[in-house]
């Protein structure tokens, strides 16, 4: 293991599709959204463990939450916290974590990577992202994991990789689609020729920082003007005033997209975006009415397919309800369609217009 290797985990968004237990406050990535008495963000610092020690892993989120990360990664010290003072998507993410380690050690090899995933074969996912690290390490290289897909699904980007251009099974990408529609999903499963796009990266500081000021001058413009600040105590104040003038982009539209040197390993290692209820259920241990209940005293007659979450306290009792989402937060009581599920976040837009932020 080589102390080149780093790890940076970002763990700054809101979550919304998890309202209502994911608020503002306390996002999805510090709850035990799996019910296994972990949050998502501690499950993802060990994972990496097996990658590189604590040291060198770094948590990028919004300065909001700080307090919370250091609560759920006591091993971290202040200094491995990158704190953005703005939301502004990934690129600017991507940006300042890479300038940061340059500044750290020149020959800074990393892998960025959300804070919110499951991975159910932990062992071969580590042997993977080793081995594309050692890839990024060698070449002028970015790496991008690519799931191979099992469905034809539209909530994930794809990436068509090509499959005469490997070496050692590890791909270059010909282009990235968005999300598609079901017709056109199940054409690229039929291919064999896409992939899920995971949004894990693994590139060495100087390749991403090289393709930033090639595809995103303006991010890459913006922060390298603080080049002699990163990691001094002076790397705050320059963040402070102009993190918020970065252009509000991700990295796959930043540079993925753009990039002539991307390359993919197609993987299977028990992943899932856990990004919305639906995808909670569909990973969670189901009984068998497929229902996945978080709670110690529910009573379901004639229900299935559905996804009940509810304080340890309170008696629950359900009949008669099919492919519902049912979360009760104590101030929120969510029942929602299933199949309706990605309506939730347009509902905290309506909620916050008629009766303001304290419920989110």
């Amino acid at each position: 293991m080589t102390n080149n290797n780093y790890v940076a985990i970002m763990a700054g968004g809101v979550g919304s599709r998890f309202w209502p237990a994911s608020r503002t406050s306390k996002p999805k990535q510090f709850l035990d959204i799996l019910g296994v008495g972990k949050s998502l963000l501690r499950l993802t610092f060990e994972r990496f463990l097996a990658v590189c020690p604590a040291e060198n892993i770094l948590i990028v989120t919004n300065e909001l939450y700080k307090d919370l990360v250091l609560e759920h990664l006591p091993e971290l010290k202040p200094n491995q916290i990158l704190c953005e003072p703005s939301r502004n998507n990934t690129a600017p993410s991507v940006a300042y974590t890479a300038f940061r380690l340059k500044s750290m050690n020149p020959d800074a090899n990393f892998v960025i990577a959300p804070s919110d995933h499951v991975i159910l074969n932990e062992p071969e996912f580590v042997r993977i992202i080793k081995k594309a690290l050692d890839f990024t390490a060698k070449n002028d290289a970015l790496l991008t994991l690519g799931i191979e897909p099992t469905r034809p699904d539209t909530g994930y980007g794809y990436i068509n990789f090509d499959q005469k251009n490997v070496t050692d099974n590890i791909f270059k990408v010909k282009k990235f689609t968005e999300k598609p529609n079901r017709q056109t999903a199940q054409q690229f499963i039929d291919s064999n020729e896409y992939l899920w796009n995971a949004g894990i990266f693994v590139w060495s500081a100087d390749s991403i920082l090289s393709s930033l000021q090639k595809n995103a001058p303006e991010v890459y413009a913006i922060l390298e003007k603080g080049i002699s600040d990163y990691n001094t105590d002076r790397e705050a104040a320059f963040i402070e005033i102009n993190y918020p003038k970065t252009p509000n982009i991700s990295i796959d539209y930043a540079v993925a997209e753009r990039a002539d040197n991307i390359y993919t390993i197609p993987s299977q290692f028990g992943w899932s975006d856990l990004g919305t209820w639906g995808s909670l259920h569909a990973e969670a241990t189901q009984d068998d009415a497929q229902n996945v209940v978080q709670g110690d005293s529910v009573i379901l007659q004639n229900v299935s397919d559905c996804l009940v979450r509810v304080p340890k306290h309170k008696l629950v009792v359900l009949r008669d309800l099919h492919d519902y989402i049912v979360v009760d937060e104590d101030d929120v009581l969510l029942i929602f369609p299933k199949s309706s599920e990605q309506e939730i976040k347009k509902v905290t837009q309506d909620i916050e217009k008629t009766l303001g932020s304290g419920f989110l």
